[in-house]
């Protein structure tokens, strides 16, 4: 499994415009991509302009199928509303070691 974990910031004025082009992607992301185990938007508590992807996929194909969907364009198409570049990290699953775990109902 590959994990990416995002920090962006986004422009105040800019958020509502932020959230629901990430909301789309998000929530087409884990609907329509077969290889996409999972993918939360988080707000940071003390910064309400800060925000957090936690995105896990089966494998790197899978990220490249992602990247490819309808819906991660119209996210990108919104990339504008960052104050900045995102700031992402790659990161292998752990815990829980099972894929099947990640996979649930998309194995």
């Amino acid at each position: 499994m590959l994990a990416v974990w995002v920090k962006v910031r986004v422009q105040p004025a800019e958020r509502a415009r932020f959230l629901a082009a990430i909301e789309q992607d998000a929530l087409g992301s884990e609907r329509d991509e077969p290889g996409c185990c999972r993918f939360n938007v988080l707000q940071d508590d003390a910064d309400p302009n800060t925000y957090y992807f936690y995105e896990v996929y089966k494998d790197e194909a899978a990220l490249e199928a992602h990247r490819a969907a309808p819906h991660y364009a119209k996210w990108r198409a919104a990339a504008d509303t960052l104050d900045g570049p995102s700031q992402p990290t790659r990161c292998k699953t752990v815990f829980p070691s099972d894929p099947k775990y990640w996979l649930g109902s998309k194995k």
